[in-house]
């Protein structure tokens, strides 16, 4: 992807829902092809997400997949009560008790369950539905842009654990990077952005070429544009940027950082979830 084509964007009509639903099946088809044949020891070994293990990955994710058909359907027939917690503790109880073995057969269930939904919806529904998620109410391209992030960096975590050096696709880093302003915002160390903040940074990204304004502030934010007065840099492949903003930055990643900010001061900033 060049600097002037970008990824459609979440907020966009139902036309590019298409492309975020075409991302979501690809990332689960490679995620089921990962761990289709690993045994229950297999299973039980930490992934690149802190403190749990591959199967509970899983298990997170399916619990997620479960969550949000529930709320895909409340979208379609109109209902816009949110998520409470309430309902959700024994969702995720019961997926915590399951074995190691039940927790991925469950999850490719409500994984294939959610997917067969979000792909039946016709034209008019598209346009339509909004969907009560945990952001608010969503329309579908935007609700799809939420679970793209959430499966495709925990497939990540169960990818890099068994395979150190793996990669997120290109195609999901494209997408991923056009809403990782929504990530940052949400995500970032409070205390850490106090400590660094006001300042400017340019990101500089390789693979492909493209600048983009982290602006730290009262809030922070990313931006598709140059800095006015940058008081650092970061210089990267747009796919170990991305992972570092979600905090699954590696040793091995080759990320440069200069000016007024370290690279320490960056993990401390992005601590990941």
């Amino acid at each position: 992807m060049s600097e002037d084509v970008m990824a459609p964007s979440p907020t966009d009509g139902a036309g590019s829902l298409q492309v975020w639903l075409e991302a979501l099946h690809t990332s689960s088809r490679r995620l089921a092809d990962t761990v289709a044949s690993l045994s229950e020891r297999e299973l039980k070994q930490p992934s690149m997400a802190a403190g749990w293990s591959i199967a509970q990955v899983l298990s997170h994710v399916g619990s997620a997949a479960e969550i949000s058909t529930g709320l895909l359907e409340r979208g379609i027939a109109g209902d816009e009560r949110g998520p409470v917690r309430e309902d959700l503790e024994p969702v995720w109880q019961r997926w915590n008790t399951l074995p190691p073995l039940a927790q991925r057969e469950a999850w490719q269930e409500a994984d294939t369950r959610h997917l067969q939904l979000l792909g039946s919806l016709d034209m008019s529904q598209q346009m339509r539905v909004r969907v009560p998620y945990f952001a608010g109410l969503l329309n579908l391209p935007a609700y799809a842009g939420y679970r793209l992030s959430e499966h495709s960096v925990h497939a990540w975590d169960i990818e890099a654990a068994l395979t150190p050096g793996a990669t997120i696709p290109v195609g999901e880093v494209d997408l991923l990077w056009e809403r990782l302003d929504l990530v940052a915002t949400r995500f970032r160390d409070a205390t850490t952005l106090a400590r660094l903040a006001p300042a400017q940074l340019t990101i500089a990204l390789t693979s492909p070429a493209r600048t983009v304004l982290l602006d730290l502030g009262a809030e922070l934010h990313l931006y598709p544009c140059e800095p006015a007065e940058p008081a650092g840099s970061v210089t990267g492949a747009a796919e170990a940027v991305l992972r570092l903003v979600y905090g699954r930055h590696q040793p091995t990643d080759e990320v440069q950082v200069s000016g007024a900010v370290t690279l320490t001061d960056l993990t401390a900033l992005f601590p990941g979830f």
